[in-house]
């Protein structure tokens, strides 16, 4: 995926009731290796990735570029959620084309059914709304994933395909920018 790079970064912290969004740091890295060995995390992903080999590649401060945050509850990491460039090329037509906005999110199991994917989701997408005025969101995900459909509908996106790839059925859906107040 290519980067926001067009956006001052990093923002100051986004807080919400619960949680504060900010870029990664090294207390972080931790955590980052945690979520990219999870099993469970990568059941819709391709599967995690080994934990010795994750030890070794893995920078000091892993995920540190333009729309890249750390969900932070209580001051944990439990997660992220991104907005990026989608790649060219790639199966699914969004409808801005190659380079739309695509949200991405990933929380620890233990964090799991408590809204927080919810919360941290909805503040980046008002960020983004702020900063790229008028610019649709796109998501992507298994059709598999009974609770990314349904985050994702909670969310305003709206189905515009689906489509195979990585061997499974996928969901692309739209949130339309909202409408500038009168």
């Amino acid at each position: 995926m290519t980067h926001l790079a067009h956006m001052a970064w990093p923002p100051a912290p986004i807080r919400t009731e619960r949680l504060v969004l900010r870029p990664s740091e090294a207390r972080d890295r931790p955590a980052f290796v945690e979520l990219f060995a999870s099993p469970e995390v990568h059941t819709y992903l391709g599967g995690p990735r080994p934990r010795e080999e994750l030890e070794r590649a893995m920078p000091d401060v892993p995920g540190r570029r333009p729309g890249v945050f750390v969900i932070d509850a209580d001051g944990a990491m439990i997660g992220t959620v991104s907005i990026d460039r989608s790649d060219a090329g790639r199966p699914g037509e969004a409808p801005s084309g190659a380079g739309a906005a695509e949200l991405g999110y990933m929380i620890l199991p233990e964090a799991w059914g408590c809204g927080y994917a919810a919360e941290a989701c909805a503040a980046v997408l008002d960020w983004f709304a702020q900063e790229s005025p008028g610019e649709p969101v796109v998501l992507r995900t298994r059709t598999a994933n009974r609770r990314a459909m349904r985050l994702a509908e909670r969310l305003g996106f709206t189905e515009v395909e689906r489509f195979e790839e990585y061997g499974a059925e996928q969901w692309l859906g739209v949130r339309a920018p909202a409408a500038p107040s009168g």
